[in-house]
């Protein structure tokens, strides 16, 4: 992925053409990435995607093999991990339970030239910033899982690091509290103003809390974007798929225009599709994606761009905030299953009727079959 001028301009990290493999494994895959200054950045994808492996090598917990990183324009390939000015949020925590909350937070200051009295102001002061005001002397056996995260934050903290990594720091969380600290994990970094890099696979973490994401998949960063642009213009199939829910339609390409591609799906018909919202390529045959929310059970204004699709309701979900449906379209014998997410239309059909969905084609994103 190159960088693009914007990127360089802002950038605190830069990852150059990064490669690292492990045995005959490659983990990270001529990765290009710049992070800027001030910026809640995620790397999101899913298990063994290298985006730790990635995470490590900024930190210097991790060679790469080929490539070059800086931090704040400054070539760190060989700088140890203690000299470069980041710290890391691990996954487990990693707080010492042999020392209190005090000594846990105070504890990479001791070989530093303050005073006991200026270390305990310091550890007062990070200690309000996270929530965790008068827990001085609190045992750290006798904390929770969040205020065992909060005292992690606060010792990486305290350093004045200019980035601050994290390692999948609220997966051990229950949802309520794993949701209660991506919104005081946001706040927090708001406030400091400092560059936090995230690693997770949540993707509602990563939308909920980032500036810009990077998405990853057998070590390669496939889009770098805005959650909104992430969500509503993912770069490639396995990004549309990974984020949120899609339906795809397997279709052939029929003829194309400066502005517009025509396309044929056995499910949805002849289409033309804008060339704004078509990724990958030119080949003969594309995927089209349409997310579940994009259905409406009433036809809404749109004049020709407003297209339907009938079938049979087969299951209706009850999710809380949504409903889910499910609709058989019943072609050529293959069963194929179109996810409504409505809100707002009043009564809906009922499972087993036969119905008719409408969607538009400003919705459909298209992807070059590989």
């Amino acid at each position: 992925m190159k960088a693009t001028n914007e990127d360089l301009v802002h950038a605190i990290v830069s990852l150059n053409n990064i490669k690292k493999s492990f045995n005959d494994i490659v983990a990270v895959n001529d990765v290009s990435v710049q992070i800027r200054e001030g910026e809640f950045f995620s790397l999101l994808g899913p298990s063994g995607c290298g985006k730790t492996t990635l995470l490590r090598i900024i930190a210097g917990f991790e060679s790469p093999e080929t490539g070059d990183i800086l931090i704040n324009d400054k070539l760190v390939n060989s700088t140890p991990p203690n000299i470069r000015p980041t710290n890391m949020v691990f996954q487990n925590y990693a707080i010492f339970p042999h020392l209190n909350v005090q000594e846990n937070v105070g504890y990479g200051l001791q070989n530093t030239k303050l005073t006991s009295k200026s270390i305990k102001n310091k550890v007062d002061e990070i200690l309000d910033m996270v929530g965790l005001g008068g827990f001085n002397f609190r045992s750290s056996s006798a904390l929770s899982g969040g205020q065992k995260q909060r005292v992690a934050l606060a010792r990486a903290l305290i350093l004045k690091p200019r980035v601050l990594l994290l390692d999948e720091p609220l997966s051990a969380l229950d949802k309520n509290l794993r949701e209660q600290m991506q919104f005081e994990l946001r706040q927090l970094q708001k406030s400091i103003g400092i560059t936090f890099i995230l690693v997770t696979h949540d993707q509602t973490e990563a939308l909920t809390m980032s500036d810009r994401i990077g998405v990853m998949f057998d070590g390669i960063v496939d889009q770098v974007a805005t959650p909104e642009d992430i969500y509503t213009k993912p770069a490639t199939k396995r990004v549309a798929s990974f984020i949120g829910n899609m339906n795809f339609f397997r279709s052939n390409i029929l003829s194309s225009t400066a502005e517009s591609v025509r396309v044929e799906s056995d499910l949805l018909g002849v289409l033309d599709i804008d060339k704004v919202n078509i990724f990958g390529g030119s080949k003969a045959k594309v995927s089209i994606g349409i997310r579940p929310e994009k259905f409406k059970f009433k036809k809404p204004n749109g004049g020709k761009k407003v297209k339907s699709l009938a079938g049979k309701l087969i299951q209706k979900t009850f999710l809380g905030e949504n409903l889910l449906f499910s609709l058989d379209v019943g072609k050529k014998a293959n069963k194929v299953y179109i996810s409504l997410t409505p809100s707002g239309e009043g009564a809906y059909p009922k499972v087993g009727e036969n119905v008719t969905v409408y969607y538009s084609l400003n919705d459909l994103l298209a992807y070059f079959e590989v």
